[in-house]
């Protein structure tokens, strides 16, 4: 039986995390992408200090993300050249991640989902979703940000939706809004119905 691959996505705040737990407590394989950069930016240490400086490294010697953000938040060039460090070394750690998995099904939890090497592999894109409101305070409480910082964030992803609409890969969507605001599909029976649809519970 062929590997099914899913990939799990969303909006800022809107809560994939846990419908990636969710997935992960049925026996599912998630692989966090946006964790594997962390680890990639340990790994590439030297990299990263040659190009952006040693003033990044905190108290303990590692690189400090804050800092190191602050060097190349606005800053689309800088950006761009920490991403070409990075980027490589995440998708080499995503294909071994997904070459060494066993199991028929695995999940690649990625914020960036469309900018990975998997995103080609995919069977399908689950799209996590919530209303505006409950992402805008889920992001205040989460990243004690100002609301300026957060609603910046949320303009960011405009296009967030085109990114995936427009390839032909299976889309599906699940509702994480919140006990107050959740509708009677609460995110665990959509995630059943999900892998129902796929064949492999």
């Amino acid at each position: 039986m062929k590997k099914l691959i899913l990939g799990l996505t969303g909006l800022y705040c809107a809560g994939k995390n846990h419908i990636a737990s969710i997935i992960e407590k049925k026996g599912i394989p998630v692989l966090d992408v946006d964790k594997l950069g962390f680890k990639v930016i340990d790994m590439e240490e030297k990299t990263i200090t040659g190009r952006f400086g040693n003033d990044i490294l905190g108290g303990d010697g590692k690189i400090d993300r804050k800092l190191l953000g602050s060097k190349v938040f606005g800053r689309p060039e800088e950006l761009k050249a920490l991403e070409a460090i990075i980027h490589p070394a995440v998708n080499r750690e995503t294909s071994a991640w997904i070459a060494g998995r066993k199991e028929g099904i695995c999940v690649i939890n990625a914020a960036l989902l469309h900018r990975s090497s998997a995103f080609e592999k995919l069977d399908a894109i689950i799209l996590v979703e919530a209303p505006f409101l409950v992402r805008l305070f889920r992001a205040k409480k989460r990243d004690k940000l100002p609301w300026r910082a957060i609603l910046k964030r949320f303009r960011s992803q405009n296009d967030f939706y085109s990114q995936y609409l427009k390839g032909k890969t299976d889309i599906y969507r699940v509702g994480n809004s919140g006990n107050f605001f959740q509708k009677k599909e609460k995110p665990e029976a959509r995630i059943n119905e999900i892998l129902e649809e796929s064949g492999r519970v």
